[in-house]
């Protein structure tokens, strides 16, 4: 298997509107983060993944641009980031970048030139359309934040399309001059020092001509367009086109956001002779348990379900292409609140539980802010306590529309909102956490006083040290990075057990995703003459007899096996 950097690397997700406020004006900001490296430094991860820092009116928290080449004056200026750049590299720290480039931002100078006129030079920077004979919208599609997809624009009479909010108005990436846009302003960051880029829903920039309208799906207002916006007739050509014109001219790390995709297509954007990406970011784990109206009405989800996911992907990515592992992000719930249990008796054992799993499995980890200190789901009161824009949405078009009681929508939110991830770090039990000195933008979880970074820091078998443990770990066993995966005990629902291989070399994984205490029994297919406890979230008897363990609550162990 062809070795690199970026396969051996662990990754850093960092919100900077919740990580970190130096100022006291109740936002995360670069100086922030630059005061904190230290802290990721002795965590040991070796890239900061960076959500958009860009200028921007924050209609989707940065992730609307309106100058791609400037900094949100929240968050600081040039200087600042020019400094968080040389300290983290000072530091042997990577700075990805969050690149947005399937939509700019309602504000951006090309979208206000191309409203101004249907001649204008920008216009074909976006996608334009009139109303159809009768009057109506172009299509019928729904936006993936409620709403249609078409806003109307008096000025030239037509609509703009929007896969988005209103103010994110979809790139025309069918025009030549607006793609050497995106390539020159990759290119400016790339130059500045940047080591790479997550790109948000990077699979959406190519649609289907014509737009046809979406099937419509019992009880939506709207139709389902993605079949004409996910992995479009062009996306390949687009990647290759980037490649070609900026990533191939750079050492660099790249993964694509890509809803909606599979294994099978993951290896035509990741495959080492694709020339397009380093890896993806696919849905399918997080979307486990979505009903009628998707992680707005959620349900139970299996274990069998989970590890099926997992193993399609680990199989299907063995030969060719790369993984990239993740269980929380800005837009997911908090890791141990959803895959685990937040409870007080289990919340550091199963904490513990899942970052072993997933850093066991065959791909590059990325940990999310505050999953290495446990930080949980927050249950505020109030739809008024809430700021983002999709949860917002979702109660006015399904709770506030009689779809859903008020209650079974807060449980919702509760469960599944991404504001779960996006209340600020707690760093001490300090006023709000530790990370202003001003109101924060959003409340902080209110269980900060029991659980925050200066605690886990001080406590060597912190859920913090763990983590700490397992980046280490993935730097010494080479097997971890490279070792092909092998699933066993397929058909159980409490127990993740499976096996990495490297030539003689062999780990053995098992993981107890419940509260019960199933048995572990060991395939007599696996035969070996000595093992090694490699890590494990329980004390464990190191004379212990493998074969049959009784495993405890959210137990994990990890074993070398020679």
């Amino acid at each position: 298997m062809n070795k690199t950097w970026w396969k051996e690397a662990v990754v850093y997700q960092i919100y900077p509107r919740s990580f970190m406020d130096s100022n006291g004006d109740g936002i995360g900001d670069i100086r922030g983060i630059t005061s904190k490296l230290d802290y990721l430094k002795e965590l040991g991860i070796d890239v900061i993944w960076l959500s958009p820092v860009y200028k921007s009116p924050n209609d989707d928290n940065g992730y609307d641009i309106s100058d791609y080449r400037g900094i949100m004056d929240e968050f600081g200026t040039m200087q600042d980031f020019d400094e968080m750049l040389a300290e983290a590299h000072n530091r042997g720290i990577k700075i990805m970048m969050d690149l947005v480039v399937n939509h700019s931002s309602d504000e951006h100078p090309w979208f206000m030139e191309a409203r101004k006129s249907k001649d204008n030079p920008c216009r074909d920077y976006y996608i334009w359309r009139p109303a159809k004979e009768d009057g109506s919208l172009p299509n019928n599609w729904g936006a993936c934040f409620g709403g249609s997809v078409w806003e109307y624009d008096e000025t030239t009479d037509e609509y703009y399309l929007h896969l988005f909010s209103g103010k994110q108005p979809d790139l025309n990436w069918e025009n030549p001059r607006l793609r050497r846009e995106v390539y020159d302003l990759m290119t400016f960051w790339l130059e500045k020092g940047v080591d790479g880029f997550r790109m948000d829903v990077i699979n959406f920039i190519s649609k289907v001509d014509g737009l046809p309208d979406g099937e419509n799906k019992g009880g939506h207002t709207f139709g389902d367009g993605s079949p004409y916006y996910l992995n479009g007739p062009k996306i390949h050509d687009y990647l290759q086109e980037m490649n070609r014109e900026v990533l191939s001219k750079f050492d660099i790390i790249t993964v694509g956001e890509m809803p909606g995709v599979n294994a099978e297509q993951a290896k035509s954007y990741t495959g080492m002779n694709r020339n397009e990406l380093n890896m993806v970011f696919h849905f399918e784990h997080v979307s486990l348990g979505d009903g009628k109206f998707g992680k707005w009405s959620p349900g139970e989800w299996k274990l069998t379900e989970l590890k099926k996911i997992f193993s399609r992907w680990q199989y299907g990515l063995k030969e060719d292409g790369w993984n990239s592992l993740y269980w929380s992000n800005h837009d997911q719930p908090r890791a141990v609140s959803r895959f685990g249990n937040d409870q007080r008796d289990y919340r550091e054992v199963s904490a513990k539980m899942l970052a072993t799993c997933l850093h066991m499995h065959q791909g590059t980890p990325y940990i999310y802010q505050g999953e290495e200190i446990g930080m949980t789901n927050v249950r505020f009161d109030s739809i008024s306590d809430y700021c983002d824009i999709e949860t917002l949405n979702a109660y006015r078009d399904l709770a506030e529309e009689g779809k859903l009681s008020k209650e079974e929508m807060m449980e919702a939110i509760h469960q599944r909102s991404r504001d779960n991830a996006r209340t600020p770090v707690q760093w001490s039990a300090d006023p709000n956490g530790g990370f202003s000195s001003g109101t924060p933008w959003i409340s902080v979880n209110p269980n900060y006083p029991e659980i925050n970074a200066e605690r886990v820091v001080s406590e060597p078998n912190s859920i913090f040290h763990y983590y700490k443990k397992l980046i280490q770990l993935r730097k010494e066993h080479e097997i971890i990075v490279y070792g092909s995966y092998d699933i066993l005990m397929e058909e159980d629902e409490q127990i993740y057990a499976f096996t990495r291989t490297m030539g003689s070399q062999k780990l053995l994984v098992v993981c107890n995703f419940s509260g019960h205490k199933p048995v572990f029994e060991l395939s007599e297919a696996i035969s070996y003459s000595s093992k090694d406890l490699l890590i494990s979230n329980y004390d464990v008897n190191g004379e212990e007899d493998i074969q049959n363990i009784t495993l405890r609550p959210y137990e994990a162990r990890v074993y070398n096996l020679k």
